[in-house]
């Protein structure tokens, strides 16, 4: 499995209080012919929380339908529960996803310690393990010492870095080396995360703009480091407008201005504030994405 590149954080549509099942077939088609490496369903920008188990059984399942043999599927399984993450997991492992997404669990407050012991049993599952680690989200930082730990588990792979750290992205490839694969968990941290030896991106704003995202690492990998860099600025303040409101508020109120009707938010989460939205709209102005 040749895990690095972009990595698209899939919404999740939805229409008349239902998972639209089409309209996530023609997300992830519209991915794939934008050279999309791989395809997050379930995580924190698909809604995963106000998602029913069947629910988000269902959105892996036709996602990996849709990717299989054409992107990798990397399904978001984690909770703040080890006996359903291990159920998820094995799940997602059975429908024939490529890896999970595990989030560390949130709520709870569990320890370093006990965040070993979680992703352990994660790991029994015997499917390539992403781990999710966005204190911002789970007022739990997993830190380097205990990636480094973990990361000595055959089956954990890659930890997607969304602490917005550098430090502590440069802590884990120093201590890690090869034994695991550090993905942004920013958008704006894309570059410099590649720059000290990441490999890839999960995004959120690849949702709109995944060629831009595809340009930006194929930069990165031919060492064209000026067009690399020109891109990152070019990006920067789209990456800053997904976050006006709290992910996914922003980026699906973008695609629905942009023709591409995801439909609506799940409660709690509300319509993003008109001061906000109207920022938004700026913004994607200024991208040319909105005439």
């Amino acid at each position: 499995m040749n895990l690095e590149g972009t990595f698209v954080a899939l919404v999740t549509p939805f229409k008349n209080g239902k998972i639209n099942e089409e309209k996530i077939r023609e997300l992830v088609r519209l991915q794939i012919e934008n050279g999309t490496d791989g395809i997050v369903p379930c995580g924190t920008t698909g809604e995963s929380p106000a998602l029913s188990e069947e629910e988000k059984n269902r959105v892996i399942e036709i996602v990996i339908e849709e990717a299989k043999g054409k992107a990798l599927v990397i399904a978001g399984t984690g909770t703040n529960n080890t006996e359903k993450s291990v159920k998820a997991t094995a799940q997602a492992k059975e429908m024939g996803a490529d890896a999970a997404l595990v989030i560390t669990p949130y709520y709870n407050k569990p320890t370093q310690a006990g965040l070993i012991r979680h992703f352990e049993a994660v790991a029994e599952v015997n499917l390539p393990i992403m781990i999710y680690n966005v204190p911002g989200r789970t007022s739990v930082n997993i830190l380097p010492s205990t990636i480094e730990k973990l990361s000595k588990l055959d089956q954990i792979v890659a930890v997607k870095e969304a602490s917005g750290d550098l430090n502590q992205v440069s802590e884990i490839l120093t201590t890690c080396k090869d034994n695991i694969k550090v993905f942004s968990g920013d958008d704006s941290l894309f570059a410099p995360i590649l720059a000290i030896g990441g490999v890839g991106v999960v995004s959120v704003v690849a949702n709109l703009v995944p060629q831009y995202l595809k340009s930006l690492y194929e930069a990165f990998k031919s060492n064209e480091i000026v067009r690399m860099q020109q891109l990152h600025h070019q990006l920067f303040e789209l990456c800053q407008a997904m976050f006006y409101e709290t992910n996914p508020a922003p980026v699906k109120t973008a695609m629905n201005l942009m023709g591409m009707d995801v439909g609506e938010l799940r409660p709690p989460l509300a319509p993003m504030a008109e001061t906000n939205k109207e920022k938004l709209i700026e913004s994607l102005k200024v991208y040319g994405l909105l005439k």
